[in-house]
């Protein structure tokens, strides 16, 4: 895996698999961050020292001072980024950035639709961040969207298109006025995507020059392959394609370049929002997941659902994405739990299956068929030492070869907390 030129780390799961704090350990040995999909719904925290950093938006390379880019796959809601890269000034880290000029925009017109629509699905609402990020899409699919290209332009065709479109939503569609008619105008973006203009440029250009000059590359995704459009909970899911492929489509490189693919998964499972979840625990020991974990989202502070871990969702990401390697965080939370389960198959309708099913109405009639293993009680950041060759818990080693034989793919970093010394590289 260190030795990858270019490397995809992509979330496993329902999203909040602790990404960033992986990204931001391998990046010490990448010269450059690539984020490639999903927008400011996707919230990644990394602690170093004393300090704690939240994006939505920023490649977590930032942190060290790598040149990271946003590439076009990425929906970009201007004020959030330009938020974004003032803290990074004031705590007087580097910003070296590009921004793909075929990256579409946010305006407070789809934030302002999202909402609405989420209000008028009642009681079958997706559970979306409310943050644009779906109307953006849906606008950059039916060809009406706004990308920061279109600023090079004193006015706007697209703009024109998007805001005509977004006035029939909002107050036909859905009977509401229009928020903030200043704050919508094509002037008032104008006024913030210029303080963007030297940042932005042709992504895919970039990276294809620089890879061939032998920089090593690391692509960041965000949410997880279970949110993805094509391929997850679907309509449970986000609004992109969360899964390594997309990181060629997303940046603008050829599909040869992406050489490794690092899959994360916790060594247990949440969810944020609505959409089935076969061994989600709403008891005692969900609960205590919850709150050892720290489980509440990054950008929405909301608690996330809590449940063992799920073998037959994890053998299907690891096939979709091509996963040869796993880094499993959050192992500490599970200590002192005794016995674990571990979802193993399904029963569905009275059939046992292993496949994961495409509708998530069948998923929602899964129930899961478990393997228990015994716990282990001893801190597992203190029983392992790199240094000195300390072994893991007998019980954790069990576990994590368990996981290894059904998914074929190879554990290859572990973490055990927020920081960046809470990681085990084996």
């Amino acid at each position: 895996m260190n030795s990858a030129q270019s490397l995809v780390v992509v979330g496993l799961q329902w999203g909040d698999e602790g990404k960033g704090k992986i990204v931001d350990v391998l990046s010490e040995n990448y010269d450059i961050v690539v984020r490639f999909q999903g927008g400011s719904n996707a919230g990644h925290t990394v602690i170093v020292g004393d300090k704690t950093y939240k994006f939505r938006i920023l490649p977590t390379g930032a942190i060290r001072g790598k040149k990271v880019v946003i590439g076009n796959g990425v929906v970009v809601d201007p004020l959030v980024l330009l938020e974004e890269l003032d803290f990074l000034r004031r705590e007087s880290v580097a910003i070296d950035l590009l921004i793909s000029d075929r990256a579409h925009i946010i305006t407070p017109y789809q934030i302002q639709i999202d909402t609405l629509g989420e209000i008028a699905k009642g009681n079958k609402k997706i559970g979306t961040t409310r943050r644009g990020i779906g109307p953006t899409y849906s606008d950059k699919v039916s060809r009406i969207g706004v990308r920061l290209c279109d600023f090079s332009l004193e006015s706007s065709e697209q703009w024109s298109l998007l805001e005509a479109s977004a006035r029939v939503q909002i107050e036909k569609t859905h009977g509401a006025t229009i928020e903030d008619p200043v704050g919508s105008s094509f002037e008032t973006f104008s006024s913030h995507v210029r303080s963007l203009l030297h940042y932005i440029g042709d992504s895919g250009e970039f990276l294809e020059t620089e890879m061939r000059k032998g920089q090593r590359v690391l692509f960041e995704g965000a949410q997880g392959a279970l949110l993805d459009i094509d391929h997850g909970t679907y309509p449970f899911v986000t609004s992109s394609n969360c899964v390594s492929a997309a990181a060629a489509t997303g940046t603008g490189i050829s599909f040869s370049g992406l050489e490794s693919v690092l899959g994360v998964c916790k060594a247990y499972m949440t969810r944020v929002g609505t959409g089935p979840f076969p061994t989600e625990l709403d008891d005692d020991v969900g609960q205590l997941m919850r709150d050892r974990g720290k489980e509440y989202g990054t950008v929405t502070g909301r608690p996330r659902r809590c449940g063992w871990l799920d073998l037959v969702a994890l053998r299907y990401a690891v096939r979709l994405n091509g996963c040869e390697h796993l880094a499993v965080t959050k192992a500490d939370v599970l200590t002192g739990i005794n016995p674990l389960k571990v979802c193993v198959a399904y029963d569905i309708d009275g059939i046992k299956t292993k496949n994961f099913p495409a509708s998530a109405e069948v998923l929602s009639r899964a129930i899961p068929v478990y393997q228990e293993f015994e716990g282990w009680f001893e801190e597992i950041e203190s029983s392992f030492n790199s240094k000195t060759n300390a072994v893991l818990p007998r019980q954790f080693q069990h576990y994590l070869s368990f996981i290894e034989e059904s998914t074929s793919a190879k554990i290859s970093m572990i973490s055990t907390g927020p920081r960046r010394e809470d990681t085990i590289m084996l």
